[in-house]
């Protein structure tokens, strides 16, 4: 059923969303880098929740208008073309730099999380680790940031297929398809909203980390496409202080909330209502907005590279130290901060973009592509259920002779 007018019509590359994007990176490579700076720099996360929220649902909404129907494949060969090539690139080297620099005791948990996060459950992971005594630490490896990676692809997976039973009841009653979703997506984001405050009380470690207390974060930025219209006209001034007080929501908390004891809970709202605010004002046109600064080139850059730079920064962060012998200084990680960005920058235009794109004969025929990564994935898999079991042998070959 296609509804008219249609509030999905506006392109999905928008300077503000990059923006975002950029901050949102950003943030979080201060934190892991500088945490005494950016105490609250993984607050970036539920920045990019919000976002892909936004996108995915307007992108889903625009397909329903334009053919009355949704396509899996098309949906799912896209998000694989777009997420798994840089992600699994990360993943096998990882993998080899493990095996190459960490010492074999190490092996074992790293490499469980390995295989985790390549299969897309390192949120779950982490989640029950937090709940054993003597994992409670989270000890940190290179995949760890994963985890948030694991949630978007876990909505991902769902969230088409609850749009089509949406699509279903409306045209089995006759009603618009997108007051359908709408209502859905409400039903949904307040369930989740509410487990994630209730939860949170309970135990924070699992809230932070569950699906169900982060699906709502998803559901607001989709409730926005589908009830969002062209900004209004005449009103930038209104519009450039929303976009100031969005930004102001965001970055406040990122470098003063000091109490991850009570997040998520109540108090993710802050970051997540600035991303929607930054989100509804666009662009406005007024020099004080800003607009201006969203616009710079570096900005934009920024939020272009911002899923390499997720991926690469932290194993780049972890694996230097192995390589040095010491925790890194302070000038060395403005260094790494400078390979993480180079190294971001290098796969976003030979990895990312050869792929999503179809460049050169890359992911045209899906067969190829899925078949390819399915064996990079096998392989990495493998890899971390032998190497440990492997290095447990040898170290049980070891100390047998001391014990005899």
């Amino acid at each position: 059923m296609v509804d008219s007018p249609s509030p999905f019509a506006r392109s999905t590359v928008r300077p503000e969303i990059q923006a975002l994007r950029a901050v949102a990176v950003g943030a979080v490579v201060l934190h892991h880098g500088w945490p005494a700076v950016a105490p609250a720099g993984y607050m970036g996360v539920d920045v990019f929740f919000v976002v892909s929220g936004f996108l995915i649902t307007g992108l889903l909404m625009r397909e329903i208008e334009r053919t009355g129907r949704l396509s899996l494949r098309d949906f799912y060969l896209r998000r694989a073309r777009r997420i798994l090539p840089a992600a699994i690139a990360t993943l096998a080297t990882v993998s080899l730099l493990t095996l190459l620099l960490v010492p074999q005791r190490e092996w074992r948990p790293w490499f469980r999380e390995i295989v985790a996060s390549t299969l897309y459950y390192e949120n779950w992971q982490l989640a029950v680790d937090s709940q054993i005594p003597r994992r409670a630490d989270l000890e940190s490896t290179p995949v760890q940031h994963f985890w948030s990676l694991s949630v978007e692809e876990q909505f991902y997976l769902f969230w088409p297929l609850l749009m089509i039973v949406a699509l279903w009841i409306a045209v089995r009653r006759g009603a618009a398809s997108s007051t359908v979703v709408l209502v859905m997506l409400g039903v949904i984001t307040i369930a989740s909203f509410a487990h994630s405050v209730i939860l949170t009380a309970q135990d924070p470690n699992l809230a932070y980390f569950s699906t169900f207390a982060r699906t709502w974060e998803f559901g607001v930025g989709g409730i926005l496409a589908i009830v969002s219209r062209a900004p209004l006209a005449g009103r930038e001034g209104l519009r450039s202080v929303v976009s100031w007080t969005g930004l102001a929501l965001i970055a406040v908390p990122i470098v003063a909330f000091r109490s991850p004891e009570v997040f998520p809970g109540v108090v993710v709202l802050i970051p997540v209502v600035g991303t929607l605010a930054v989100i509804w004002a666009g662009m406005p046109a007024r020099v004080w907005s800003p607009a201006s600064v969203a616009r710079l080139r570096a900005v934009q850059w920024t939020g272009d590279v911002s899923y390499s730079l997720y991926l690469w920064h932290w194993p780049i962060f972890m694996f230097t130290p192995y390589l040095t012998g010491m925790p890194s200084p302070p000038w060395l990680m403005v260094i790494l901060v400078g390979v993480s960005l180079l190294v971001a920058g290098l796969s976003k235009r030979w990895i990312e973009d050869p792929f999503r794109q179809g460049r050169r004969g890359l992911g045209r025929r899906p067969v190829f592509l899925l078949s390819g990564l399915a064996g990079l994935i096998a392989l990495i898999v493998g890899a971390g259920v032998v190497a440990p079991s492997v290095a447990g042998e040898r170290a049980v070959a070891c100390e047998r002779p001391a014990a005899e």
